[in-house]
């Protein structure tokens, strides 16, 4: 994009200059290199099938915090900002979940588009392009598991799970699904553990809803958050994995 925004050769506007819903910009592509600047920039796609690719950067925008607030119990620092109920704890330690990373990065993705009356922004070029960077490194999934439901000694079946983009020390979450109840509190509970033992500094979360706040995300303004995200992204020696 061009003209009064100057020389740019992304399709999106600097989000600074964005309106507070947070549209910067329509088109282009979802090659790896365009969305890891995208996310770089405070930038994620988002957009139905049939729609063009749409840029966004909202005004508050969405995180959950990774450091714990002054006064958190030792035994819940380890999830910093997240809100674990005593019930979601005891569930955590009673070993009813598994929890695993990078297992199954496609069928997290697809699933977090399933069965949305909204429609789903999952596209199969969404999928492709995520796939991708996934592919890459730069893109991971955490699963979490139960038993079967007949019991016995079946296999363990997905029960929830999330996935996102890392740059640096940015861990920019896209959605998270279940098909067991806690399948999804259990895996962000787990994602949160893990981007701090890991050292990053920033978990992205776009758009703070009815779920993500009563689980602890909270609102930045948006200049706030583009001078966290510069610095995390610009942290090295930190990995997902």
């Amino acid at each position: 994009m061009s003209g009064i925004w100057g020389s740019r050769d992304v399709p999106w506007i600097p989000p600074e200059l964005a309106e507070p819903d947070g549209f910067v910009g329509v088109g282009g592509d979802l090659s790896p290199r365009t969305l890891l600047r995208a996310y770089a920039e405070g930038v994620f796609p988002w957009f139905n099938e049939g729609d063009p690719i749409l840029w966004w950067s909202p005004d508050p925008r969405g995180v959950i915090e990774l450091q714990a607030p002054a006064g958190t119990p030792p035994e819940a620092a380890e999830y910093g900002g997240l809100h674990v109920s005593r019930r979601l704890a005891r569930t955590i330690r009673s070993g009813k979940f598994r929890v695993t990373t990078n297992q199954c990065f496609e069928t997290v993705m697809r699933a977090c588009g399933d069965c949305r009356p909204e429609g789903t922004w999952v596209t199969e070029d969404m999928l492709a392009a995520y796939a991708e960077l996934h592919r890459l490194g730069h893109a991971h999934s955490l699963e979490t598991w139960a038993p079967a439901a007949d019991g016995g000694d079946g296999p363990w079946e997905l029960a929830g799970g999330t996935y996102g983009v890392c740059i640096g020390g940015l861990f920019a979450a896209e959605s998270m699904f279940y098909r067991v109840t806690d399948g999804s509190k259990v895996a962000l509970a787990a994602l949160v553990a893990r981007l701090r033992a890991r050292g990053f500094a920033l978990l992205d979360v776009q758009m703070k809803t009815d779920h993500t706040g009563r689980m602890g995300a909270s609102e930045v303004p948006r200049t706030e958050y583009l001078k966290r995200l510069r610095r995390a992204v610009a942290m090295t020696g930190i990995n997902f994995a």
